[in-house]
């Protein structure tokens, strides 16, 4: 395999870059943005659509009701919660299933993101059209396949147009879309649903996702490996299973994966659930102002955190060795404390725990990110990044949610 070599010093300077990187990362923001505005949607509306298919005198089909049955003895006497939390397990079984199939596949990248984004702009707003619960779930593993047409090959595609010494900081930009998109899930989706109903939450969606899908055709393909100076031959590789195995093996790619898996375990259940823990069980009224406000907090630490984040691991990374994992783990140390104070204290001021939570979890998205592009060759970062989806949510959010 050949060697990776740091571009230039010439080519990292973010300001330099041609027109091509960075209309490229702008589309794949955008993508981005509404890949998680899509996600979030659902968090914001559950207890409307716990109300619209397990309410007082509603029916439920035979697989729902065999389900229910099934749950009730292991989680007690409220598996409608469970079966909640099941929408967001589906998507999230189909998406780390799909993603390494999405990573492998030797075709025009921009296709299959083009692919993955109009599948998943469809499936969303299907969600909306659902009659039982059962096409609902349906919809929501649909989206998981779209999502993981996209999520392993943007950031390798950003990796091949922007050197090792700016990439931190890029990637930390293209990772804003969590927050804001996630932020705007909770916030558009609470508020349409207040003034509309929840169904026209996901048919919204739908419009931006198809323009963005079309977007996706006109844009030129990069050059494997382009930003890393490696030569043809490295390119023309073919991977094998035995990278995959080398993958695991790497020592910092197993560790940055399994810490981000734990990570994928917490916020997926705060995620899915914290508006309607704040609304149900801590007693404040009106979900469409909660949505609000935590949807603030996502977007105002998440931009924060998520910049200063790459911004400061990639400041450290001539002075100090591994300083994006430093980065990382001493955010998440911070911000635990924070978010059990957050359970104690009452509202409203439990709100400044979780905006400090926010802002240490998203710290440390742009530096975990980089060290996957950063020590999986070229020719691997889709691969790498897929195996990487597969593994932080198999033994992350596919379970916690539930």
């Amino acid at each position: 395999m050949s060697t990776i070599v740091e571009a230039p010093d010439k080519k990292a300077d973010l300001r330099n870059q041609s027109p091509a990187p960075r209309n490229a990362l702008w589309l794949l923001l955008a993508i981005n943005l509404f890949n998680y505005l899509d996600r979030q949607v659902l968090a914001a509306v559950v207890p409307d659509i716990r109300a619209e298919f397990f309410g007082e005198g509603k029916t439920t089909g035979p697989v729902v009701s065999w389900l229910l049955g099934l749950l009730e003895p292991f989680l007690g006497s409220n598996p409608e919660n469970s079966m909640l939390g099941l929408l967001a397990m589906a998507f999230m079984v189909t998406y780390m299933l799909a993603a390494p199939f999405f990573g492998w596949l030797r075709m025009r990248r921009w296709w299959i993101i083009a692919f993955g984004v109009l599948l998943w702009s469809l499936a969303s707003g299907g969600s909306g059209l659902a009659t039982t619960f059962g096409v609902l779930l349906l919809t929501r593993c649909l989206v998981g396949i779209g999502e993981a047409a996209y999520g392993p090959i943007a950031p390798a595609m950003i990796s091949d147009l922007y050197p090792i010494k700016v990439r931190g900081q890029v990637l930390s930009w293209f990772y804003l879309a969590i927050p804001v998109g996630a932020a705007l899930g909770f916030i558009l989706g609470g508020q349409i649903a207040a003034w509309l109903g929840w169904r026209w939450a996901f048919y919204l969606v739908m419009p931006p996702g198809i323009l963005l899908a079309v977007l996706c055709l006109f844009m030129r393909e990069p050059r494997c490996g382009h930003a890393d100076c490696i030569d043809e031959e490295a390119i023309q590789r073919r991977n094998r299973w035995q990278d995959y195995m080398q993958m695991l093996r790497t020592r910092s790619y197993l560790l940055c994966t399994l810490g981000m898996a734990a990570m994928t375990f917490a916020i997926g259940g705060i995620g899915f659930w914290m508006p309607s823990y704040v609304h149900e069980f801590r007693g404040v009224a009106n979900l469409a102002y909660v949505n609000l406000i935590f949807g603030t907090i996502l977007v105002v630490a998440g931009v924060l955190g998520t910049l200063a984040g790459g911004y400061v691991a990639d400041k450290l990374r001539d002075r100090l060795p591994g300083s994006y994992f430093t980065v990382s783990g001493a955010a998440m140390l911070i911000g635990f404390p924070f978010w059990v104070g957050m359970l104690y204290l009452p509202f409203p001021w439990a709100w400044v725990c979780v905006f400090i939570s926010c802002f240490c979890l998203f710290f440390n998205t742009g530096p975990t990110n980089t060290i996957l592009a950063n020590v999986s060759h070229p020719t691997m970062r889709a691969n790498a990044y897929a195996l990487n989806i597969l593994i932080i949510h198999a033994l992350g959010d596919v379970i916690s949610p539930l």
